[in-house]
This record gives structure tokens, sequence and C-alpha cells, in this order.
């Protein structure tokens, strides 16, 4: 990644300890470029930013109508989830109702983020299952798309007609042809892209209208679960939860590991990609609230807008020690 700008800056006292540097891009409906900072043309994995993507084959196959999902499945499809009871306990029935088990997941383990399940199964002397994983709402709409499609259980596969599909429709909302892939921490495969080509898709999202046709009707469907779940999307004390939470108007936010994010507003007809080089979410969470803001759908003197910017740092004994600012070129 070339020419990144500095858009987050941690100051302590009267200096800037660290600095945080990105790329960040707002695309319009008609899939130019509205703003931009650093290098629209970085190529990088989107990570969980594109789950979304992802999951629009499961709507497009007729796989989600035949099973009968309903938003929160499709929420759960797009989400990074804490592992709390309301993400685990509907993703257990998701597999019942396939006839599948956590076996036929292939996302692997994960201590739940949330801490009373954490604790729970701590306290029951239990390990963490594969439903657990941040990713299981993703895998179970894997699951349900080769299921449907008879394509056999290795879905994760790259020749896999589940991730043929997925490839297709990333490539097609990105208008990119996507140059390669890396493995993913829930094993999937995660395909390079560029900023710009993200931003495209996310505004593609923005604007899709259900009823259209087939792929303008999945995304709009997706788009709204997000917006009506975001619950499950994230969970409690998460940005993606809070911010969405906060803003004045229907707004559909994504976070991706390595300080990935992007953001749909359907209101306004945009879409955004983020990437903060050092892969600092603190970092992206803080440009997505910023952008947010400068966008004119966040307030910026909502409390959760002030947990992220121009955030007070405090140290173990709640004392003030600086701030997390947006740099002056995001203002």
């Amino acid at each position: 990644m070339t020419n990144p700008v500095p858009l987050v800056e941690i100051w302590r006292g009267p200096v800037v300890e660290s600095l945080h540097s990105g790329h960040a891009v707002i695309c319009d409906d008609t899939g130019q470029i509205a703003q931009a900072w650093g290098d629209p043309q970085a190529m990088v994995y989107p990570r969980s930013s594109s789950k979304m993507i992802q999951a629009l084959p499961l709507i497009e196959s007729g796989a989600a109508a035949a099973h009968g999902l309903n938003s929160e499945h499709l929420a759960l499809a797009c989400a990074s989830h804490n592992a709390a009871d309301i993400h685990t306990s509907r993703v257990q029935d998701w597999l019942k109702h396939l006839g599948f088990s956590d076996a036929d997941f292939r996302c692997g383990t994960q201590v739940p983020d949330d801490i009373p399940a954490r604790d729970a199964l701590i306290r029951a002397d239990q390990s963490p299952c594969q439903y657990h994983n941040n990713c299981s709402g993703k895998h179970s709409g894997f699951l349900t798309l080769t299921q449907h499609l008879g394509g056999g259980p290795e879905y994760i596969d790259i020749d896999h007609p589940v991730q043929r599909a997925c490839l297709e429709a990333f490539e097609d909302l990105t208008q990119i042809d996507s140059p390669g892939y890396g493995i993913d921490g829930c094993s999937a495969p995660n395909h390079l892209t560029t900023l710009h080509g993200m931003a495209r898709a996310m505004a593609f999202f923005a604007a899709a209208q259900n009823g259209a046709d087939i792929r303008q009707s999945a995304a709009a469907q997706l788009r709204d679960a997000m917006i009506a779940h975001p619950d499950l999307v994230a969970g409690e004390t998460r940005a993606c939860t809070e911010l969405m939470r906060a803003c004045r108007v229907p707004v559909a936010l994504k976070t991706g590991a390595e300080g990935y994010y992007i953001a749909i507003l359907p209101t306004q007809k945009l879409g955004i990609a983020l990437k903060i080089t050092d892969g600092a979410t603190r970092a992206s969470e803080c440009v997505m609230a910023t952008l947010l803001v400068r966008l004119g759908v966040l307030d910026a003197d909502h409390p959760t807008t002030r947990r992220y910017v121009n955030a007070a740092m405090l140290n173990r004994r709640g004392v003030e020690t600086g701030t997390m600012r947006p740099s002056s070129t995001l203002l």
C-alpha cells in the first residue's frame, strides 16, 4: 500500500505520541469517487467487511427462501458477532433446521468475546465450539447454500460452488478482477480489491432497490437486515452496533480485521471503504465515526460519537492521559 495519509492522532500531553495512517474512499451510486484520502487504488483484503457480498448468493440462489430464512438469519450471515446468547442460540437453531451439527462448520472454535458467555464456559469447564466463532453466521449461510446446491461439505475450498459464487458477486460489484486471495481467520477465501472497488460495491448496496432485479433485491434485503438488527451484526459495546444505533438515519456498518471498515448509507446512496495501514481497530473506528459525522448522519456531540472521536484515553487509575483525534486531513 503506497501513499497512505495520516488519519488518526494519539495525543499524550502536548505532543502526538502515535499516528495511524491509511486510506479512505467515499463512492456514489454511479461508481464515482465523491471524496478520498490516501490511495483509492490501494489493493487490500477487505476481510469481514465483505460478508454482505459473500451472502448475496445465499439469496440469489433461492436457498434463503427455500429454507425460510428471515432478516435475523441474514443479519447473522453478515455478522462478526460476540458469541453472546442472542447470537449462538440463533446459529444453533439454524444448524438444527438444516440438519447439520457443529462438526459441519469449517470456521474453527473461538472463545466468545461476550464476557458472560465466556465466563459461563469457564464455570462449566467447557471448551468453545465452532458456533462460538464470530463468523459462524456467515458459515451457516455457506452451509445453507452448499446444501441447496448439492455442493459437498468442503464449502470453503476455493473451487467449491459456494466460493465460486462468492467470487462472481465480489468481482461484479467491485467491477474489478481480483488479482488473488488469502485465507481469512475463519478459513474461507478473502479476495483482494481496491478501496475504490469496495466503496463502489457498498454504494451498490446503498442504492439497491428490492424488486428491481435479483441482485438488487438480495443486496437490499441484506442491507436492511443489518440495519434492523445491529445487535446481531456485532454485539453490545461494539462500534458497529453502537454507531448504527446512534446514527440519525439508517446506516449499515461492518468492521473487518486489520483496520478495515465499510459503511452503507442508503439515504445518500453512498458507500465507504477504509483501511488503516497498521491494522489498528481503534483508528478505523475513529475514522468511520468521523466520516459519518462529516456526512451528516451522526451527531458530533452524541455520547457514542465521543467514544470514538476525540475520545479521552484513560490509564488504569482512570486518569485522562491523552486523546484519540482524527487528523486535520479528515476535518
